[in-house]
């Protein structure tokens, strides 16, 4: 047996030489997923006190309580962040300048806590609102992934705003692996926002996404071609969703270019390469996208083929 665990061994290294691309030896230290993962839960009780803890949480000892978790996430956060920074340091940054920004960084993001309950608030309400096997808003909060899913984007989404590598990215797919919702941290998402079942919803890093947009499960928002890699980084590659939309299960939304008009809906299964005006309602028929609009349901110029 020691002899055959060498030889195994001797082997592994050997690729460790060989195909070095996704080695990260001798390097600077990354952020730990594990410890991200810890640090995103503790974020969700302080999000949800009551929701996401073990034990029944008293009002009279809220205070002491929520001190003390942030005492704990402050501490963490601030050392995966330091890493973050590190992995991506301008050259003259010294190790000082990094622990300064990262401190600086992890202030403000907690800082935001009470805004994103804000619009968690929104998001539970649109789906207690929206949803008529809701027994009730904490079954929303306790029992429904998209809930999870959302509040880990937002806290995501604050730490890209703020330019941290890596652990944004880290944090959604936490919550990806966990509900099946696929939210990229760079996605911009407004208040109201909910997805029913949420399996299989994919949301690319340039969606934006108005006020009051509901979706079914099987969603995808996402880029038209990714042939050109790299260098179509930084550039408008997934759909713009306005207020008031409602897209159906697994409708696909395609393109950088391509607007859903406010007030629209759009019906299961369709596939959508092109703009649609407000208030269309937009349906596959075979082989065909046709869109409508909603008032009168007359077809208009915009039936295309796909």
């Amino acid at each position: 047996m020691p002899h055959r665990v060498t030889e195994l061994t001797d082997q592994l290294v050997a690729s460790y030489a060989r195909l070095g691309g996704i080695n990260h030896l001798d390097g600077k230290n990354l952020p730990s997923k594990r410890t991200i993962a810890v640090i995103t839960n503790d974020l969700l009780r302080l999000l949800f006190p009551g929701f996401f803890d073990e034990k029944l949480v008293h009002s009279s000892e809220i205070k002491v309580e929520t001190a003390g978790l942030i005492d704990t996430v402050l501490g963490a956060l601030e050392d995966e962040i330091y890493k973050s920074l590190e992995y991506s340091r301008p050259a003259g940054q010294t190790k000082r300048d990094l622990r300064r920004v990262a401190h600086e960084r992890t202030m403000g993001f907690l800082a935001s806590l009470p805004r994103i309950r804000e619009l968690l608030q929104t998001d539970t309400e649109a789906a207690f609102q929206g949803d008529p096997a809701a027994f009730s808003r904490e079954e929303v909060i306790v029992a429904y992934p998209f809930i999870e899913a959302i509040a880990v984007y937002r806290l995501a989404h604050q730490l890209y705003l703020d330019n941290i590598p890596l652990i944004p990215r880290i944090m959604t797919e936490w919550a990806h692996a966990r509900t099946g919702m696929d939210i990229h941290p760079g996605a911009q998402i407004g208040s109201h926002f909910f997805v029913d079942h949420c399996t299989g919803t994919v949301i690319g890093e340039t969606t934006v996404i108005g006020n009051h947009v509901k979706m079914y499960q099987g969603v995808g928002l996402v880029a038209r071609s990714l042939a050109a890699g790299q260098a179509l980084r930084g550039q408008k590659r997934h759909p713009t969703i306005e207020d008031h939309v409602t897209i159906y299960a697994g409708a696909t939304i395609m393109g950088g270019d391509t607007v859903v008009g406010e007030g629209s809906t759009i019906g299961a299964n369709v596939f959508l390469t092109t703009s649609v005006p407000p208030h269309s309602l937009v349906v596959q028929e075979g082989v065909n996208v046709k869109v409508m609009k909603k008032k009168s349901r007359e077809t208009t110029a915009a039936e295309f083929q796909i």
